[in-house]
């Protein structure tokens, strides 16, 4: 990847097309916000690959993310919590689960950075009747 200055912000060109990021909301993406995008969005992948391939059927996958700094140390991400909410009918909690522990060990996002940021996940099963 190459990253450019282009004004207030350093974009590159990838294959979905172009990133700007800057640590200024009008100039392009935060830092922080792709980190936590990018756990956020691996877990949530690998979690609906690890429910197709157990043939729970589901009809969407929400993931509430809370972030918590410390702005002593340079303003540092220190936990992420993910809230998973599945929309489903016959899929027990307990089984939803063993699919996120499963998805956590699998998702190579969460697993770079265990030992420097807490990422507490949590799931949540809403059955398709209720909506």
């Amino acid at each position: 990847m190459k990253f450019s200055l282009n004004n207030q912000a350093f974009q590159t060109e990838l294959s979905y097309g172009n990133l700007t990021i800057s640590g200024e909301d009008e100039h392009g993406f935060r830092p922080f916000a792709l980190l936590v995008s990018s756990i956020a969005g691996c877990s949530g992948g690998v979690l609906r690959k690890v429910m197709e391939k157990q043939r729970i059927d589901f009809k969407d996958i929400q993931i509430e993310a809370e972030v918590e700094r410390n702005e002593a140390e340079a303003n540092r991400i220190e936990k992420i919590s993910m809230h998973f909410i599945v929309y489903a009918d016959n899929l027990s909690q307990k089984k939803a689960e063993k699919a996120l522990a499963i998805s956590s060990k699998n998702c190579s996002m969460v697993q770079s950075v265990i030992g420097s940021i807490d990422i507490v996940e949590t799931i949540e099963v809403i059955p398709l009747e209720d909506n």
